[in-house]
């Protein structure tokens, strides 16, 4: 296997070692799966909890992958041995962040820390040794688009050219300093900076990963069951957890925000491709989205609800939604951006990439492990209090 496969161009694909930061989350357990299923390479699995990537772990020697993946117990904010990995590895993938809104409002110290200052001794890591870094940002540096402040009646609005967000053009338009929830982009706009300038001015290789909205199995944590009692996952987890609980699906503000969403197994393809294809994705910043699934989220939740009663054969409820202001939802300082729709001339052109699967059949697929996986347990959960 390791000796057939080839870059994009033709090239032998060398076996390398790879330092994942946050290799025990959502994306960085997918990828490590891709990598030891279909590639030669080696893994430093980095993170402060491992539980997502305990299959690949253990127990040793029942796989064939059982020595190209390490795990290493340690918080980037205070190790000494951080850079000791980083040496070691030919490449680091830094996935660790602080990333759900919730905690943009009421944390939003933690929030700066975790997503600039905690991946500073990364950047200087990388650039000191002469190591590439692919660092994952968000699409949230993109802010608010220019259409979302034109008059609510103007054509314009509907012109691709003020709501599709581009690398390389389109601005960064954040709300004011008392609306805390930007506390995370411009965190990680500050960090791309840092990165860029990296490169710029010290030869560091580089890519910058955008996600837009990666949504499938083992997304975030359903409250009281594998998360905090009282925790607010991203929205697709979020709604889950309605789901599961047989309880209405919250909309924020009418669930009037629109987003696109994209299959995390088709997302971790375009990051193969970059970790195979230093040559043509160093010194890019990428998109990775799916511009053909396009919802607000009140669509989300509607679509999510049809799908859940599909999967789970029970009846959906007969008031399925209820609506909720971002003030009482998330607490004083929210704020949203309108559109986050992903011009994917980029990726396209340097890796040749582009998303398979339709948002129904994301959605079924995530909600299938969702209930497999949570049902049971929630509905213990819920009948404890009545026991007592």
């Amino acid at each position: 296997m390791a000796s057939a496969r080839v870059d994009l161009d033709g090239n032998p694909i060398k076996a390398m070692t790879i330092c994942m930061i946050g290799a025990g989350g959502f994306i960085g357990s997918h990828l490590c799966e891709k990598l030891m299923a279909e590639t030669p390479h080696t893994v430093l699995a980095v993170d402060v909890y491992n539980d997502k990537i305990k299959h690949l772990l253990e127990p040793a020697g029942s796989h064939p992958w059982s020595d190209r993946i390490q795990f290493h117990r340690l918080n980037i904010k205070h190790d000494s041995r951080l850079e000791g990995l980083i040496k070691m590895a030919d490449l680091t993938i830094n996935l660790a962040a602080i990333c759900t809104p919730a905690d943009y409002n009421t944390r939003p110290l933690d929030t700066i820390y975790s997503n600039f200052i905690d991946a500073l001794p990364v950047v200087k890591y990388c650039s000191e040794n002469g190591k590439r870094l692919i660092h994952f940002s968000t699409c949230e540096v993109y802010g608010k688009t220019i259409g979302s402040f034109l008059p609510k009646d103007s054509p314009l609005r509907q012109d691709p050219e003020y709501y599709v967000l581009k690398e390389d053009a389109s601005p960064c338009i954040f709300g004011s300093i008392e609306k805390q929830r930007w506390s995370y982009a411009c965190a990680k706009q500050l960090i791309e900076r840092l990165i860029y300038a990296e490169g710029a001015e010290n030869g560091m290789e580089f890519s910058i990963v955008r996600p837009f909205n990666w949504i499938g199995p083992r997304m975030d944590f359903i409250p009281g069951i594998d998360g905090p009692s009282e925790g607010v996952p991203r929205v697709l987890a979020c709604f889950s957890n309605n789901l599961l609980r047989h309880e209405p699906l919250k909309l924020v503000d009418g669930g009037q925000s629109q987003r696109t969403f994209v299959y995390i197994k088709d997302a971790i393809e375009a990051v193969l491709l970059m970790i195979e294809n230093p040559a043509r994705a160093n010194g890019h910043i990428f998109n990775v989205g799916n511009p053909n699934n396009e919802v607000t989220v009140r669509q989300l939740a509607e679509m999510m609800i049809q799908v859940y009663s599909k999967v789970s054969g029970e009846p959906s409820l007969e008031v399925p939604t209820v609506d909720v202001s971002s003030q009482e939802f998330y607490g004083v300082g929210y704020d949203d951006s309108d559109k986050r729709i992903p011009d994917m001339t980029i990726i396209n052109r340097q890796l040749g990439w582009n998303p398979k699967t339709s948002l129904w059949d994301l959605l079924e697929s995530t909600l299938t492990y969702q209930h497999r996986t949570y049902a049971e347990a929630v509905k213990q959960a819920i009948a404890k209090p009545a026991a007592n």
